[in-house]
């Protein structure tokens, strides 16, 4: 299994440049999926591209299974680093077929070697048989799988996949992401996936790092980033929030909505943001919980609905996930119970 270790990495784009990247720190495992979450210009590209050797970092050190591919004095070329990239769409050779846009890496091999691997490859991706096909006769979801056979057949020590899937409509891309990680998976490749995708992050990766301002804010298991974010920002970023003002009274919270247990133990922080998500609330008649409001809106999602309620004490309206079918309707009264626990964090990110 081959780590990556990236300490203190810096970049900005000329001098007296803002920097894209401010001392970033990220530990990806040997094996490990881990996806690179957040928002446009946080510094996720410029991470991928000085990894792969296309940039200089300013500062900072990469090493990838203990050997050095920037730091001080240090600069690898892409070709030596034994990386293996998936770019957006594909990025196929149009006039190549799909067995030797596979094959395109395996140089060191003899033909009967390379046609074996190619072979195995194209299995692995669930594309047996296609090796003779154009890339153009190929549909955008069979061009990544194939883009990930490219990458995996030399055998790198990581594999990077930037926004693969972003050019897939939303039907194709669930199976897509769920081919791409179970090949994977079955090489044991160590593979980072950057993205400003939240869905797909979550439901993709072992380890999710969110990056805010050119560096990590958090990284951790998609469930502890969800259900213990680091920071409201983080909340937010990662899902659908509900954060309303609380006071700690040992492992309790008096907030709006009412007494919340807290999942951790404050310290000395006794009065901040709790944070909840829209699946902890629900509905209730207005005489039946602490708290009550009015609804202002509906959006139906099929699996479930949002409602959002004006509650009373609450200067912002907040959002409740409920089954779908929901009988709430704009205009209606209704009380809020909050299930289960919440955090508690400092209004300042």
């Amino acid at each position: 299994m081959t780590d990556l270790q990236i300490a203190g990495l810096a970049k900005a784009y000329g001098p007296g440049a803002a920097p894209v990247l401010d001392g970033l720190d990220l530990t990806v495992p040997g094996g490990a999926l881990t996806a690179v979450l957040g928002p446009s210009g946080c510094g996720k590209t410029t991470l991928l591209r000085i990894i792969a050797g296309f940039l200089r970092a300013d500062a900072g050190t990469i090493t990838l299974d203990g050997r050095t591919l920037s730091g001080p004095g240090v600069h690898l070329p892409p070709e030596r680093r034994r990386i293996g990239i998936v770019p957006q769409e594909g990025a196929l050779f149009p006039h190549l077929s799909v067995a030797r846009n596979v094959a395109f890496g395996l140089t060191g091999l003899d033909r009967a070697a390379r046609r074996r691997r190619t072979e195995e490859m194209l299995e692995l991706v669930g594309l047996a048989g296609y090796g003779d096909r154009m890339p153009h006769e190929l549909s955008g979801g069979q061009q990544q799988r194939i883009a990930l056979a490219r990458a995996l057949a030399p055998e790198p020590a990581l594999v990077l996949l930037d926004e693969p899937f972003n050019a897939l409509d939303a039907a194709l891309r669930t199976g897509v992401r769920a081919d791409v990680r179970a090949a994977l998976r079955a090489t044991g490749a160590t593979a980072l996936l950057v993205t400003h995708d939240q869905q797909e992050a979550l439901s993709t990766a072992d380890l999710v790092a969110v990056v805010r301002d050119g560096r990590v804010a958090q990284c951790d298991t998609p469930h502890e980033v969800y259900s213990r974010p680091a920071d409201p920002w983080v909340a937010a970023f990662v899902g659908d929030a509900v954060l309303v003002s609380g006071t700690a009274d040992q492992d309790m919270a008096a907030t709006a909505l009412g007494r919340i247990p807290l999942t951790d133990p404050p310290g000395r922080l006794r009065e901040g943001v709790v944070l909840l998500r829209p699946e902890q609330l629900r509905l209730t008649a207005p005489d039946a919980a602490e708290a009550s409001g009015t609804v202002t809106d509906v959006r139906f999602y099929g699996h479930d609905a949002m409602v959002t309620v004006a509650v009373d004490g609450i200067d912002e309206p907040i959002d409740v996930r409920v089954p779908s079918p929901t009988a709430a309707r704009p205009g209606e009264r209704t009380g809020i119970e909050v299930m289960g626990e919440a955090t508690l964090h400092s209004a300042a990110v």
